[in-house]
């Protein structure tokens, strides 16, 4: 078998999401109403999530069978195929093997269609006509687009205002699949234009998007939410990535002694991880897994381990997760996707149990990994994803210093086809470290 790319058949595609919070050797404090203090309920968040979608978030059940319908559209671009890496391998003369799992396959070219489809599915079987988000970089708002347009959903997209002038294309993107997309802050929501008041040059952040989107969903009557990471229902759909990882290296009879992911919500990185930190929780299997993160925005690496709010206006519940404060506004950073204050409460258990660990790097950093693996593999990454290998770099070179012979598996969670402006900013000199 030739193992520079390696495939499965769709048969072989998971027919079940995993569900990590029953492995969890600590459980996740529940979420609070802010105005109470106490634990929510389903009815708490009825108002703005279908219920499907609610009893997949707060479930015990470690499978979730994926619907046939949602299956099927998933054999359009799945199984993701699973490179190794001998380009890049040979240009850093190591010993380790480099592979990388390629989400950037997908119609939105990226990891975000394995929720997305998943939420307007269940958002049409209860009958929902529209349906209110935030994008950062473009990337999440494209793929709700899209899967709306599969289920004949409206898609109204609250865009970070930095994120829809530096890339213009996402947002075509967006209306080409029928959704419609403006820049956050807004005057068309209270949230907005309190924001814009206060900070009226603001560059946006995820924050005030949402907080703008959860008001959309709150006062239109047949409108829900839907967010891109952070909750434990995204972070369930996301596993499908890992599963077919792992079947994918044991057909070339390797495994991975680091796995690596892009964090900003979190979703691309449980997906690549969390089916391998099951075996490492209930198997003892040694992986080094790493939740890589900007150090523009170092949630994980300079954040605090407590409740917080998921956005700037207060309207959402309490989740307890690394934060570095609601009101959090981070540069305008061209790794969109990671600008958030928070993560997700999984992922901040685990690390704030020592079982997964983090690195942020600064900005001109990722991007010379980008341009090295651009150059050495062919594909154009998304600014995102270059955290992922500028990390999986930095393990194949500490390799070359001792020798030894690692397996390093990262998340290639989306292509940068509609990032040249970052990289034209890059070879022009323009592009700040942070």
């Amino acid at each position: 078998m030739d193992n520079t790319k390696i495939i499965l058949d769709e048969n072989e595609m998971p027919r079940s999401w995993y569900n990590i919070l029953p492995d969890l050797p600590t459980p996740l404090e529940p979420p609070l109403n802010p105005a109470t203090n106490e634990p929510i309920g389903p009815e708490d968040l009825s108002p703005i999530f279908p219920m499907a979608l609610i009893m997949q978030e707060m479930s015990q059940d470690r499978y979730i069978d994926i619907p046939e319908e949602i299956r099927d559209i998933y054999r359009l671009w799945r199984p993701s195929p699973l490179y190794r890496a001998h380009r890049l391998e040979a240009a850093l003369k190591t010993p380790a093997r480099i592979y990388y799992k390629y989400e950037g396959v997908s119609p939105a070219g990226s990891h975000k269609p394995n929720t997305s489809l998943a939420q307007a599915y269940y958002n049409m079987k209860e009958g929902v006509e529209r349906i209110s988000t935030e994008t950062g970089a473009g990337q999440w708002g494209s793929a709700l687009s899209m899967a709306c347009s599969f289920f004949d959903i409206e898609c109204m997209v609250y865009m970070v205002k930095s994120s829809f002038y530096q890339k213009p294309y996402r947002k075509s993107l967006i209306n080409l699949w029928g959704g419609t997309v403006i820049p956050s802050p807004s005057n068309q929501t209270r949230a907005g234009r309190s924001i814009l008041e206060k900070y009226p040059d603001t560059s946006g952040s995820l924050g005030i998007a949402i907080s703008e989107a959860v008001e959309d969903a709150a006062t239109h009557e047949n409108t829900k939410y839907s967010l891109g990471s952070v909750l434990n229902h995204v972070m369930l759909h996301q596993t499908i990535i890992g599963q077919e990882a792992m079947a994918q290296m044991a057909k070339v009879d390797d495994y991975p002694d680091m796995v690596i992911g892009c964090v900003g919500g979190g979703s691309n990185f449980a997906g690549i991880s969390f089916p391998f930190v099951q075996e490492m929780i209930k198997d003892g299997k040694e992986i080094d897994v790493v939740a890589v993160e900007p150090s523009a925005c170092p949630t994980l690496t300079g954040g605090e381990f407590r409740y917080d709010f998921g956005d700037m206006a207060q309207m959402t519940p309490l989740l307890k997760m690394y934060t570095l404060g609601h009101e959090f506004v981070p540069p305008p950073i061209h790794a969109g996707g990671l600008r958030y204050h928070g993560d997700s409460p999984i992922i901040s258990r685990l690390y704030a149990d020592g079982i997964i660990r983090a690195e942020a790097y600064h900005q001109t950093e990722i991007f010379d990994a980008a341009v090295t693996f651009a150059r050495t593999e062919g594909i154009v990454p998304a600014p995102e994803s270059a955290h992922a290998i500028k990390s999986a770099m930095k393990g194949a070179l500490k390799c070359k210093e001792t020798g030894e012979e690692k397996t390093i598996l990262f998340n290639l969670s989306g292509h940068g086809h509609f990032d040249m402006g970052s990289y034209d900013s890059y070879f022009n000199g323009t592009l700040s470290n942070d």
